[in-house]
C-alpha cells in the first residue's frame, strides 16, 4: 500500500523496527505454540538483517511471567498459577526466538522486569512490556522520541493480540506505522482493512532492501 497523505506516509529516515513477542515459546511445538509464527521467522529475519545493515534501530519487545502469576494477564493468571509455564524468566522459552539470533544474546531479565532497557547492539534493544500494548507502562515513546524516531515498522507474533494492540496505541501517539505483511502470523482480511482504515501503510518484506535505501 502506498500512502499519499504526507501526515501518514512513512520517514523511512527516522524510522524503527518493532519485533512483538518473538520468543521460543511461540514457536512451532513449544508450550504457547502460535500458528504461523515459526512460519514467518525467515522473512523477519530478513528484515532485521536490513536494518541491522543500515544500521537503523531494533526495538524487540518481549513477555516474562513470573512463576506466582503476580505480573501475569488476567486472562493467563490462572494458568500460570496452576502451574502452566511460559515466558518463565530465565528459561529457554523466553529467549528471543533461536532462528534469529542463535543464543547470542541472553535476556537480563531482572533488568527488563525493573522496565529498563537491555542494549544488545549499538542499534540494538529489548523492553519488556507487562501487557498486550508496547507501550502500556513501559518506557518505548521515550526512548523512541529520544532518538527522533517518527515511524515504527511492526513485525512479529500474532497480530489479533499483542501487534494489533500496539499499533493502535502506536497510531494514537501519532507515529507514522508500517506493517511487513508477511512478517507477522496471525493477519486476517478484515484487519488489513482496519489497518488501512487508521492510515497504516502495508509493505512486504522483499521491499524492506528498497525502502532503507540511502535513507
Amino acid at each position: 500500500m502506498i500512502q499519499t497523505n504526507p501526515y501518514t506516509q512513512p520517514d523511512w529516515a527516522n524510522s524503527c523496527l518493532i519485533t512483538i513477542d518473538l520468543q521460543n515459546d511461540t514457536l512451532d511445538g513449544q508450550t504457547l505454540e502460535v500458528p504461523g509464527t515459526s512460519a514467518v521467522l525467515p522473512n523477519v529475519r530478513e528484515v532485521l538483517d536490513q536494518f541491522r545493515i543500515n544500521k537503523k534501530p531494533i526495538i524487540h519487545l518481549i513477555r516474562l511471567y513470573k512463576n506466582d502469576g503476580s505480573n501475569v494477564d488476567l486472562c493467563r493468571k490462572l494458568q500460570v498459577e496452576q502451574g502452566s509455564s511460559f515466558f518463565i524468566p530465565g528459561s529457554a522459552g523466553a529467549e528471543l526466538a533461536d532462528p534469529l539470533f542463535a543464543g547470542e544474546h541472553a535476556l537480563d531479565t531482572d533488568l527488563l522486569l525493573d522496565g529498563d532497557v537491555q542494549q544488545l547492539t549499538t542499534h540494538e534493544w529489548i523492553m519488556y512490556k507487562p501487557r498486550w500494548g508496547a507501550f502500556y507502562q513501559t518506557r518505548l515513546e521515550e526512548f523512541l522520541r529520544s532518538m527522533g524516531i517518527n515511524t515504527l515498522i511492526f513485525s512479529g507474533c500474532n497480530f489479533p493480540n499483542c501487534p494489533r494492540t500496539s499499533i493502535y496505541e502506536a497510531s494514537e501517539r501519532d507515529f507514522k506505522v508500517v506493517l511487513v505483511q508477511d512478517a507477522i502470523s496471525g493477519l486476517y482480511e478484515k484487519g488489513v482493512t482496519e489497518l488501512k482504515n487508521i492510515g497504516v501503510s502495508l509493505i512486504n518484506t522483499k521491499d524492506v532492501a528498497d525502502v532503507l535505501k540511502d535513507k
